[in-house]
């Protein structure tokens, strides 16, 4: 039986969406929060541990939303875009997939070249690299440079979707917004 093709992404993708969102800026905060505190005090540690764990759900995460794009059809846009945006916003896209994989990647690697493991919600990650303290410094380094890329990513990404929704009102936006049925 074939009906209406759907004007809105599945709940799951829609869920999945915003989940992302939610751990990307706790991600965020943590790093972010942690120079407030001095170091070594439990306070900073406990936020570095969940910026670790926090970075490897979203690793976890993304492979189940890279499965849905895979067997899922987007809905389309209406009215169509032009092909120059439709191209940009595959651009952008496969840039925020690339940092979803690789920020985690990169922290986990981070973590091993330091001679630690990666922690993950009570488990210990297997080791990727062997202690390697000059690895560990160019990976943080793409590290920092990535968390930058990705705030620039993000807000380009939430911008697009305003303009879109806003200046004009098409239905990009209201294809990935929750409780619209």
């Amino acid at each position: 039986m074939t009906g209406t093709p759907s004007l809105r992404y599945s709940s799951l993708s829609i869920a999945l969406h915003w989940l992302m969102l939610l751990l990307i800026a706790a991600v965020y905060a943590c790093i972010e929060l942690k120079g407030n505190f001095v170091r070594g005090s439990d306070i900073r540690e406990g936020l570095k541990h969940w910026h670790f764990m926090l970075g490897l759900a979203i690793f976890a995460l993304v492979w189940l939303r890279l499965l849905g794009r895979l067997v899922g059809k987007a809905p389309a846009i209406q009215p169509a875009p032009p092909s120059w945006q439709t191209g940009l916003s595959h651009l952008m896209h496969l840039a925020l997939y690339v940092l979803m994989i690789g920020m985690p990647l990169l922290g986990w690697l981070i973590l091993n070249a330091e001679g630690k493991p990666a922690p993950f919600f009570g488990l210990e990650l297997p080791m990727l690299v062997q202690k390697d303290h000059g690895l560990a410094e160019s990976l943080e380094g793409l590290h920092e440079f990535g968390g930058v890329a990705g705030y620039w990513l993000i807000g380009l990404h939430a911008a697009a979707g305003l303009l879109h929704h806003y200046v004009i009102r098409d239905n990009t936006l209201s294809r990935m917004l929750p409780g619209q049925d």
